[in-house]
């Protein structure tokens, strides 16, 4: 529901769900909220208002978290999680920090491709020694874009 709740209230200002996160306690949850722009340009601190008053006044009409609730909304970050697999295709040629049992932990890729129908996607990536490894996506525990400084 509480996510229903945020994708509604993002989508009516043309943004996308990128990772929701509830932490703090039974009295006072903490809902972190990570947004990205449809456009594929940067979110900039004015979309993160705009998205943070939307999803606020959801949670106040709807009374999902009671009153002592904490919201925070930004951007997925430099290093952002890959869930779905339009974001697999649009970071093609980016480097990912992935972990998956069929590349025996986690591998710092290049993203190649991804190829497969829905439900069945595999993604191509060139592992740090050059071999290109296939992936099934169902098989990724977790993954995020890499950032070296």
């Amino acid at each position: 529901m509480l996510e229903q709740i945020v994708t509604e209230s993002l989508d009516s200002l043309s943004l996308d769900l990128v990772e929701l996160r509830v932490g703090g306690s039974r009295a006072r949850p903490t809902v972190d909220v990570r947004i990205d722009r449809r456009d594929g340009t940067n979110v900039s601190v004015d979309d993160c208002a705009s998205a943070f008053r939307a999803i606020e006044e959801q949670l106040d009409r709807t009374r999902q978290l009671g009153d002592r609730y904490v919201l925070e909304v930004s951007s997925p970050g430099l290093e952002r999680p890959l869930k779905k697999v339009a974001d697999w295709r649009r970071f093609v040629g980016r480097r990912a920090s992935v972990l998956s049992a069929e590349l025996s932990g986690r591998v710092e890729v290049e993203i190649l491709g991804v190829e497969g129908d829905e439900g069945a996607e595999v993604v191509r990536l060139r592992t740090p020694g050059g071999d290109e490894r296939r992936v099934a996506l169902a098989a990724v525990k977790d993954a995020r874009l890499a950032f070296n400084w």
